[in-house]
This record gives structure tokens, sequence and C-alpha cells, in this order.
């Protein structure tokens, strides 16, 4: 971004133009004591070659390394097109499109973008995104705890086999408005959702049943059963999905015998780059019943007067643009760029060719677990069919054994021990199409001799 300095003479005139003495006296209305002190580790400033060479050095420190990380962020190779195109000015620079006459473009991306994801998670109704998966799952269940007045309690039935930061989330932001996360327990051999364990809940009158698919261990769960079981108890079914997965899996909306009644997650696999962790967007569809519960911003498509197609802001149940204690929700912003590359990413993928991405997913992660359970002292934990990751279980600690495999440029999955200890040593391992038959070797070699040597 273009940045021009003003100059001491600049300032000067400013300061003389509004009669203040010194820059200093902008600011004598704040007491000394609660001013900052000076920065003292900030270094001085660099020259424009210096800037660029040092940015070059931290570049650098990135690396190359091979991921195998998944873990609710996944690397997914992203054709160059998507950001070329989002980083127009015309997308990269546009605010919140309230001028509908002067956001047409905007409007109408917003609105593919929503139409794509109802036809993903086969619901019928899509806001303009979230933050992120997790905070989507929360204002999903606070949606949820709006929508069931039958069962009011807030108790929501939350499996463990949900992404563990997504529930650390929702118990962060959601108990103070009424939601009361309850433990289900998952079963150790198939790594699934336990339905007894669901059931030992009935006639509790849940509000709301949560259910991930695929689960964070990469499993892949009794949908039908469950989305069933929890419409029975008169509870909404709430789904978080991997909206890649969706390609080949059974929509949400398809579940059981009426569905899912509302569906979110992160849209981080739709043209998002991992980018140490975002920005990433979520996103939240549910039935049309619902749609005055939605938070957030949902885009219309109408005619005008001369009968010409035109998009605008259908419903904002936001606490700017109603009064605060009626807000639906305090998310004040939505991740719009991102949804336009995730746009830009669906529309030059299309159909075939997102089946195509979780076809080589579901291909690659088969092979190295093959590869991986084939070396001494490695085994598959769970039983159960899963998609783009899967649990493996060491002879040996596995920080220690991350560690050395980060050595050789290889970052070699997601220790499941701190969160998940009854595991023992887990290895949550994942691979995306990104992946080739000599990357999928490469690994193998690499934690073979590890093993050995740490044996």
């Amino acid at each position: 971004m273009p940045f021009i300095p003003h100059t001491e003479a600049d300032v000067q005139q400013m300061l003389a133009a509004i009669g203040a003495p010194s820059i200093e006296a902008l600011f004598d209305e704040i007491p000394e004591a609660l001013r900052g002190a000076s920065l003292e580790k900030i270094p001085s400033g660099l020259s424009e070659m210096a800037v660029s060479r040092l940015m070059r050095e931290r570049a650098r420190q990135d690396g190359g390394a091979l991921n195998f990380i998944g873990a609710g962020a996944y690397e997914h190779h992203i054709p160059a097109a998507v950001w070329e195109i989002a980083t127009r000015g015309e997308f990269y620079s546009a605010y919140t499109p309230y001028q509908a006459e002067a956001s047409q473009g905007t409007l109408q991306l917003l609105y593919e973008y929503q139409t794509m994801i109802c036809s993903l998670t086969g619901m019928e109704v899509s806001n303009a995104s979230m933050y992120d998966g997790a905070s989507a799952l929360g204002e999903a269940l606070l949606m949820a705890l709006r929508v069931n007045k039958q069962n009011a309690s807030g108790r929501v039935l939350m499996p463990q086999a949900v992404n563990p930061l997504y529930r650390e989330v929702v118990a962060a932001t959601t108990p103070a408005q009424g939601v009361q996360p309850i433990a289900v327990a998952y079963d150790p051999a198939s790594g699934q959702t336990a339905l007894d364990a669901l059931k030992a809940h009935g006639g509790s009158a849940p509000t709301a049943v949560v259910i991930q698919q695929p689960n964070f261990f990469g499993v892949l769960e009794d949908v039908d059963a469950i989305t069933d079981w929890a419409h029975a108890q008169n509870a909404l079914l709430v789904a978080v999905v991997n909206p890649v997965s969706l390609a080949l899996l059974k929509a949400p909306g398809q579940w059981g015998a009426k569905g899912a009644d509302i569906v979110c997650g992160d849209g981080q696999p739709l043209g998002a780059p991992l980018s140490s962790g975002g920005p990433y967007f979520g996103f939240l569809t549910s039935r049309m019943a619902h749609v005055r519960e939605m938070p957030g911003r949902i885009i219309g498509r109408t005619v005008d007067l001369e009968g010409k197609t035109g998009y605008t802001l259908t419903l904002q149940a936001r606490e700017q643009h109603i009064r605060r204690a009626k807000a639906k929700s305090n998310i004040c912003t939505n991740q719009g760029l991102l949804v336009t590359a995730a746009t830009i990413h669906m529309s030059l993928l299309g159909a075939q060719g997102l089946a195509q991405v979780a076809s080589s997913c579901l291909r690659n992660t088969a092979q190295l677990t093959q590869q991986l359970t084939a070396i001494a002292g490695v085994t598959r934990v769970f039983s159960a069919p899963g998609f783009h990751e899967v649990v493996l279980r060491l002879n040996r600690p596995v920080a220690g054994v991350l560690a050395a495999l980060a050595e050789a440029d290889i970052f070699g999955g997601y220790d499941l021990s701190e969160r998940y200890p009854e595991l023992g040593n887990a290895l949550l391992v994942c691979a995306t199409e990104t992946k080739t038959e000599g990357d999928l070797a490469r690994y193998a070699q690499a934690l073979t001799a590890v093993l050995q040597q740490q044996a």
C-alpha cells in the first residue's frame, strides 16, 4: 500500500491551522499518569531497501515444509485466478454494501455465494458469512435457542468428537445467553459419537444436538440415526460440516427423515490459504422457517421498476441496524473478502472439480494410512470410515516424534495427547489433494527413520 509521510513543515503548517503549539498539546486532556511510556524496544525506521530485505528474510523463515496437519484448517490447492480476481480494486477495497445502487457487483457475488453454500448443504437459506467456523457454531446454538420454544432449556448435547477449539469457543461465548453444553462420549472403537450415549439424555428436553461430519478425528458419523433421534426429542439438529466433503457426502439437508435444522462450518477449505491461522470465514445455513432468527446479513434478489434484476440487503439482524436488545447477533461485520475468494474458487472448480478434490483427499489419506500403519509401532486407532484425516497411535510420545519430523521439514500431524489423553500417544494426520505419491513415501520413510532412531 503506498504511503507518503508528512514532512516537518507539513506538520507545523497543520498545527498552525488548528492553533495547536505541538502534537503533544493535542492530547493534553489525557493525564500524564495514563500516557504510555516511550517504546524503547521499537527500532528506528529503515529505508525501503532495508525493509524489503528484512521482509524477504522473514519470508524465507517460513520454509517449505511438507504439511500433514489438518485439525480444522486444511492445505488445498488454490487456483492462481482466485486471488488475482479477489484482490481487484472492485472487491478488495469495497466496504459493506449499504448503498445497493453503488454495490450491485458485491451484492450479486454475495447472493451467488449464498446460493452455492445452500446447494452444498442442502438447506434453504444462507447468511453472508460469519467470522469463522467456531464462532459460527456458537451463533448457530444461540439461534437454536431462539428458535426452539418447545425445548427452551438451553441444554445442548455436544459430542466430544466435535473440534475441541469449537467447543472452547462455544463455552466462552454462549453460556451467558443460556446455552448449556453437555458432553457426549464417542465410541473408543469406532471413533463415532455413540448413539447410546445420546440416548442416555433421552427425555431431558435438549434444545439442540450438535454433530460434526466428518468429526474431529476424520471419522464419518451415523448422521441419519442421530438426526432422527434429535428430532424425536423435539431438539434441533445443528450440523458442523467440511464444505469440501459435501462434494461426496450426503448434504445435511438430507440427513434422516427431515434433515438438519441449522448447518455451519468453516469456509477456509474454499480458497483461503492457511496463512498462519487466518483470516478465514464461517458459513451458516438453515431452513427458511428460521430465517428471521439468523444472525448477520442476507442478500436478496429483486426487480426494479423497469423489471431489471437487482440485489439488495434483505435482512440485517445486526445491532447496527436495529435496537441492540433486539439484535440477533453482535457480530458487526463479515469476512467479505474471504467470501469473495470462496465464491470465485467454487465457480472455477464447479461441482465436478470439487468432487475431484474430495476424491483425491480420500484416496491420498487411504494410501498414507496404509503406508504408515505398515511401520512397526504405528497402528490405526478407529475402525469407522473417514474422510481425509485419520488417527494413528505411536509406540512413544508424539511430541518428540513430531519435533524430529520437523527437523526433516515435515509437519507430521496434530498431537491429540493433550486434548484426548485417553487415546494415549495419538496422532491426527491429514492428506489433501496437494500430496503426491512421492510426498506420502517421503513421510513414511521419515517416520520409519525417526522411530528407529528413538527406539
